[in-house]
């Protein structure tokens, strides 16, 4: 496959590998939060555990002052590498907002980005708030996706959002694929995909929500995904996913909140998402971007510096 270099990368020739501060319980759903770790604290154990990239996590988590970020940040040789920004894209009055809360992002990232590294702004859907698809996540059916109309607003929200982006910033953006929101599904990526504009917005890949995304067909559905949407792959996050969990979810009728805490995304190896073919694929494609692993940490579920650790290790295991 030919593949040019977009925007973002032209430097980063090999894979690096990056965390999140969702890895240490500090997630973007309300109720879902562990104890909050201090931002010093997931740093710290961030480079303890050997990553040297990190997400912004939610807004106000980490200094939005940009010296104050910039300076922990290089105090530890931390790379800064995207931050996620959900907006309901269905609704056009959610446009405007949405667009004042992601360039105001943007800014920050700008400010503290890395001579060699241009961030990601991800934007995603307002996910966990429709009833129906936080509901029916991992077994989504097509009457439950958006009207015509709807994917014209969408997709206008996200070019527009990303147009706004590069022009104030020259930051690259690129949507992130999510259970409990509008674009779940491989065929949903695709539309999205299809009604946005490449040059403006790329895809992030994230292997979990794509393997509980894809239902009955699972882990064995990613590969698949990963050929079928290479050339808009801008920004990979790594997650697993429980086969087990995926079918008592199915059977059992749980919503996406109710699988979340009983680990559908487990720890890297663990599940059913072969890394090992993910990453030969992903060096076939010549990606050059920023490998981020995610393990959402719940209360009670574990540790994070363990858990980071152990997911650190297993991918030096398969060669990262």
């Amino acid at each position: 496959m030919t593949r040019t270099t977009p925007v973002g990368m032209e430097h980063t020739a090999t894979l690096k590998i990056a965390n999140a501060p969702c890895s240490w319980g500090t997630l973007e759903f309300d109720g879902l939060a562990s104890p909050p770790i201090a931002y010093g604290q997931m740093l710290d154990e961030l480079v303890e555990t050997g990553y040297s990239g990190t997400e912004l996590g939610d807004w106000g988590y980490m200094p939005t002052d940009a010296d104050a970020l910039r300076r922990a940040l290089e105090a530890r040789h931390v790379t800064m590498v995207g931050a996620f920004v959900p907006v309901a894209f269905r609704h056009a009055q959610a446009h405007a907002p949405g667009t004042v809360h992601a360039l105001r992002v943007a800014r920050l990232l700008a400010a503290v980005a890395a001579p060699s590294y241009r961030p990601f702004l991800i934007l995603a859907d307002d996910n966990g708030t429709d009833p129906e698809r936080t509901r029916q996540a991992g077994r989504i059916a097509e009457r439950m996706g958006l009207s015509p109309d709807e994917w014209t607003t969408f997709a206008a929200g996200v070019d527009g959002i990303a147009r706004a982006v590069l022009h104030e910033t020259g930051l690259p953006t690129a949507f992130h694929h999510h259970c409990a929101g509008f674009v779940e599904t491989s065929d949903e990526i695709e539309r999205l995909l299809d009604r946005t504009d490449p040059a403006l917005v790329g895809l992030v890949f994230d292997t979990g929500h794509y393997a509980f995304g894809a239902g009955l067909q699972g882990c064995d559905a990613v590969m698949d995904g990963l050929q079928r949407f290479g050339e808009r792959i801008r920004h990979v996050h790594f997650k697993d996913c429980n086969p087990e969990v995926a079918r008592r979810a199915r059977k059992e009728g749980w919503g996406y909140f109710q699988a979340l805490r009983h680990g559908i995304f487990c720890e890297l190896g663990q599940g059913c998402v072969d890394f090992r073919t993910v990453t030969d694929g992903l060096r076939s494609q010549d990606y050059r971007g920023w490998i981020v692993v995610e393990q959402d940490v719940l209360p009670g579920i574990g540790a994070p510096r363990e858990s980071a650790r152990r997911n650190r290790t297993y991918l030096k295991q398969i060669g990262l």
